[in-house]
């Protein structure tokens, strides 16, 4: 499963530096598949849509920060347990009920965004 940032979010910013791929934004602001990633012209998302990497897309939330599910891979291939929830002082970065993924296709995930 991918990790969620609940709206208990206090802006503090702790999380978004301590994410390997890049997959974390303060609300309002567009995210594109290649920030933080090695990922070069186009990007099939999870929903089944083709984008170019460099594409500015709308952002997740608009008022706290949010993580891109496309680019969240829980930190797998690259620590022991997710960063942000590591880092968060109010403990809002939590698993997304919503979005059940196994370790094997956040692996791939992590594969896909770093060639």
């Amino acid at each position: 499963m991918a990790i969620i940032i609940t709206d208990e979010c206090i802006n503090c910013g702790a999380c978004e530096p301590e994410c390997p791929n890049n997959a974390i934004y303060e609300g309002g602001v567009e995210w594109k598949i290649s920030e933080g990633t090695t990922v070069k012209g186009d990007y099939t998302l999870e929903t089944g849509e083709s984008v170019n990497v460099d594409k500015e897309n709308s952002p997740v939330e608009e008022d706290f920060y949010y993580i891109v599910p496309d680019k969240c891979t829980e930190c797998k291939g690259f620590h022991e347990e997710p960063q942000c929830a590591a880092v968060c002082p109010v403990d809002c970065c939590v698993d997304d009920p919503e979005r059940r993924e196994t370790e094997k296709a956040l692996l791939a995930r992590q594969a896909r965004l770093h060639v």
